[in-house]
């Protein structure tokens, strides 16, 4: 059943609440981004689910070859999987606004999501994503609000892989943000506020019932 297809925390909020899919990064788990998302969006339920792959004890969302080298095989089998869980929470809940935000591999994951079902969130904060290839863009209109947050140090992910993919988020026709610091992997007190502002944003049309 895809509700139970991961380990995972949720907090409800009840329908017509905004709703807060969090994405750990490697070596996490399904807590390490719960008193961000409350402080981020407060009264929102949170869904926050663990990594169903193991990286010497790591857990991750889908697996690499080495750094910055995915298995795309399983990223499409990670990320097919991940939108039939999120969709099943969406259902369940009844949410007035799907919003989500995800750090290092979470970041990947949710980008990927955000591809291939480019209406399925409202808003997405992409905390250090590295994305190495090219995006295949599902067939919706990309309606997902999109920020990204970056140091400009960042071993991991390489500022220059940074710009590419805002190029291809806004050549995509995305409402796409950046926050940049000066530092590397870490995250950041600026990257926090940018992300606060961005999901307190509201539009018209934006809620969904």
């Amino acid at each position: 059943m895809a509700l139970e297809s991961y380990a995972y925390h949720r907090s409800s909020a009840g329908p017509d609440k905004p709703l807060l899919f969090l994405f750990h990064g490697t070596g996490g788990s399904e807590e390490q981004l719960l008193h961000l998302g409350a402080d981020l969006v407060p009264g929102a339920g949170l869904v926050a689910p663990r990594g169903d792959v193991s990286e010497h004890g790591a857990a991750r969302f889908f697996r690499r070859t080495g750094e910055g080298v995915y298995d795309m095989d399983d990223l499409a089998r990670a990320t097919a999987r991940m939108i039939a869980f999120v969709q099943a929470h969406v259902d369940a809940e009844k949410p007035s606004r799907i919003m989500g935000l995800g750090y290092s591999n979470g970041a990947n994951i949710l980008a990927s999501v955000v591809f291939a079902q480019p209406s399925l969130f409202d808003a997405a904060v992409l905390m250090h994503p590295l994305i190495p290839f090219k995006p295949h863009w599902g067939a919706e209109t990309v309606a997902t609000r999109l920020l990204v947050t970056a140091g400009r140090s960042d071993p991991i992910c390489p500022a220059p892989l940074t710009n590419r993919l805002m190029s291809y988020l806004e050549s995509a026709g995305a409402d796409t943000q950046i926050e940049w610091h000066d530092g590397g992997h870490e995250i950041r007190p600026n990257e926090i506020a940018a992300a606060a502002r961005f999901l307190a944003t509201s539009r018209t049309g934006e809620d969904r019932h």
